[in-house]
């Protein structure tokens, strides 16, 4: 794949990621929608779900969809990124470049699809949980370990399915997701993926969304640094057993 095309292939692969991923969020949070009050096992499977269209959009690029996982690949000494693609910091970059676009664009299209709903009279915190994650009891250090703790999980088990004689292709990513989320999502809303909670703060802090309030960039940096931490490691140790 040409550079151009890896960055495509990634960009619009999280960009389905977002736009299914805070589409169910916004179903189940904003006032007067279809699914509004359908709690966090909806939230769940509609995550597992994004992941699972994701994947399949971003096959081709090795489908990272998530700056945690390409930095878990470096870490683990792989050889590639996906097929024909070279596993090293320049192309780490496209790709993570790939993702932050990719993921600001999937947000912005749920905010155009629920744009109605956006206007509807709602707190600030709830328009601002459709972008970004936020936890349930502030605690910067905490916080920090349930996301390093969230992304190791996913990042060390995607590594391990290439030990796996059978081939369930994205619904193994999609399961994992949703388990994770169902299992390790309630302190914090498992971000697990820089991209996915910078990318739509991002989007949140820029688009005209009626009352939305403050982005909480004073958390911000949590489920960046944490999923980072978490996807290295994952890496070094995947390797280590390997």
């Amino acid at each position: 794949m040409s550079t151009g095309q890896i960055f495509l292939t990634e960009m619009l692969g999280t960009m389905m990621l977002l736009l299914l991923g805070c589409g169910v969020v916004a179903n189940v949070i904003l006032p007067k929608t279809k699914g509004f009050g359908g709690g966090w096992l909806l939230i769940n499977f509609g995550w597992g779900l994004a992941v699972f269209s994701g994947v399949f959009v971003a096959f081709n690029s090795g489908a990272h969809i998530n700056p945690a996982v390409t930095l878990g690949i470096l870490a683990n000494g792989a050889d590639e990124f996906g097929p024909g693609i070279e596993a090293n910091f320049g192309n780490a970059l496209i790709y993570i470049a790939a993702q932050m676009v990719g993921a600001f664009i999937g947000a912005a299209l749920a905010f155009l699809t629920y744009k109605k709903h956006f206007d509807e009279e709602a707190p600030g915190p709830i328009k601002l949980a459709v972008f970004s994650t936020g936890p349930e009891l502030r605690s910067y250090t905490w916080n920090l370990v349930t996301e390093v703790v969230g992304t190791f999980v996913l990042v060390f088990v995607i590594l391990q399915f290439a030990n796996w004689p059978g081939d369930l292709g994205p619904l193994a990513a999609a399961l994992l997701v949703t388990g994770i989320g169902a299992s390790l999502g309630g302190p914090t809303g498992y971000a697990i993926n820089p991209a996915r909670d910078l990318g739509p703060r991002i989007a949140h802090a820029v688009l005209p969304i009626r009352g939305k309030g403050p982005s909480d960039w004073g958390y911000s940096w949590v489920p960046v640094v944490g999923p980072i931490v978490g996807g290295v490691l994952a890496g070094l140790v995947a390797n280590a057993i390997a």
